[in-house]
């Protein structure tokens, strides 16, 4: 067998590989129900108002200030 042909074998096989990761990855991503999708965000923000220890949330917090255009 020549070279390139190993080459060749390697890369479809590298594609065939990464397409295998990317649907199992989206199949476990679309088992989520709208219901759990919320509940594991608001534990997340949950977690992160508690790991600040300032108790404001992005949501109340005021946005960045813009710099001006001059």
């Amino acid at each position: 067998m020549r070279w390139w042909k190993v080459i060749g074998l390697a890369g479809f096989a590298g594609v065939v590989a990464t397409g295998v990761v990317v649907a199992r990855a989206e199949r476990r991503r679309r088992a989520y129900t709208p219901e759990e999708i919320r509940d594991r965000l608001r534990a997340r923000l949950a977690e992160a108002e508690g790991a600040s220890g300032e108790g404001t949330s992005a949501a109340t917090a005021p946005p960045p200030a813009r710099p001006s255009k001059s």
